[in-house]
């Protein structure tokens, strides 16, 4: 695609747009596993049609609210990088793009007060505490706050700290509060083999949810914090950064983009980015040996988008809790996603729930006993539509280990 950049787009910012733009080839492949085309059939509400947008307010052309719309609709599930065979890295042109309209087309007031109090309540410590208000509250909220209330977590004790070999784990922000047994089974599991996962003060978020709401600066700020915070302890001798949920080690691997234009910290995010790891990567190398059958062996595995398109680890946790006994379901369509993304199902309801539908009835097609994820966002989404509980792909891998000694 030939390309006339404003002046106005420079440095690195300037690179990646005409890479990007440069590369495709209007093919229109990543149509078909786009979700929001899929929905509605609407050529701007596919990565072709966003391409072409991004690409007109790049060059200095004028941007009109219907092309934030079309940009603001897109989920960042990355379906289409996995299918373009032009190799297009669509999500560092967004970042770039949307930037742009941004600029060219502010937002209207309400639109970013409502933005900002997701990132608030995302961030804020009292997140537990009002999760477990709604749990409790649930049976008298409307349906829209209902779907919202995230299930009751599971276990969340954890072994000393007692190993040589040692990981940093991403305490994260919404997980901390909802969703504490992902990391802790993490810990438990991993203290059997000789690891000890370890936090480090000082860290938290990992900045997604900011990054995804027009807030960039703030998640440059807490990548900062986290790369102070985890640089010690990675020079001691701890061997990755963990994160338990997909969507933000998919983060944690952008933050080379997202700290580009810093030149303190740049380099430090290159390093941290190829030390960051999925449980599925530390956990599938270990001598695992399964010393009971699963009680519910025919399962389904969710696959969340960030996992599949964005750290390319698709098949991977299948193939693990094959080892383990069990009979992983084949899941129709799952490339797409299933409306989550982070906050974007709260700005979106009703896409989301129509994408949600279509993901937990495939999910649930073939009868499984259980049903696991390997995403926070996911998670708390997909448990408001299923007929059977929900839970984290490592509960599954405990479940059939020996005791811990």
């Amino acid at each position: 695609m030939r390309t006339r950049l404003s002046d106005a787009v420079a440095g690195e910012a300037r690179q990646v747009a005409e890479t990007a733009l440069r590369a495709c080839v209007h093919c229109g492949m990543c149509n078909a596993t786009c979700p929001t085309y899929q929905l509605t059939g609407e050529e701007l509400m596919g990565p072709r049609g966003r391409i072409y947008l991004m690409k007109q307010a790049l060059e200095g052309e004028p941007v009109s609210d219907l092309t934030r719309e079309a940009l603001d609709a897109c989920l960042g599930c990355r379906a289409c990088e996995t299918t373009c065979p032009s190799g297009v890295e669509y999500h560092r042109l967004f970042e770039v793009g949307h930037a742009a309209i941004l600029e060219a087309a502010p937002r209207p007031a309400g639109a970013r007060r409502v933005r900002a109090a997701i990132r608030a309540l995302a961030l804020s410590p009292a997140f537990g505490a009002l999760a477990a208000l709604g749990r409790g509250l649930k049976p008298l909220l409307p349906r829209p706050l209902k779907d919202k209330v995230p299930p009751a977590p599971g276990r969340t004790d954890r072994p000393a700290i007692r190993h040589a070999r040692r990981m940093v784990l991403l305490t994260g922000c919404v997980q901390s509060g909802a969703a504490a047994h992902f990391n802790a089974a993490a810990a438990r599991i991993l203290d059997r083999y000789g690891i000890s996962l370890v936090e480090a003060p000082g860290a938290g978020c990992c900045g997604a949810v900011p990054g995804h709401l027009d807030a960039r600066e703030q998640a440059r700020s807490l990548a900062r914090r986290n790369l102070d915070a985890w640089a010690p302890l990675l020079n001691d001798g701890a061997e990755a950064v963990l994160a338990t949920s997909s969507g933000c080690g998919a983060y944690l691997h952008d933050y080379p983009d997202l700290l580009r234009d810093d030149p303190a910290y740049r380099d430090l995010a290159r390093r941290l980015a190829e030390r960051v790891r999925d449980p599925v990567e530390v956990i599938e190398a270990l001598p695992l040996e399964a010393v009971a059958p699963p009680a519910r062996p025919r399962i389904a595995v969710h696959e969340p988008c960030s996992l599949q398109h964005g750290l390319r680890l698709s098949g991977r946790i299948p193939a693990l809790l094959r080892r383990l006994g069990y009979e992983p379901l084949p899941v129709a369509d799952g490339h797409l996603c299933c409306g989550s993304a982070g906050a974007w199902s709260l700005l979106h309801p009703d896409m989301a729930g129509r994408l949600r539908d279509a993901r937990v009835a495939a999910l649930t097609a073939g009868g499984p006993d259980a049903v696991f994820t390997a995403n926070i966002g996911c998670w708390m989404h997909l448990s408001a539509g299923a007929p059977a509980p929900l839970r984290h792909w490592l509960e599954a891998v405990e479940e059939v280990l020996p005791p811990a000694r």
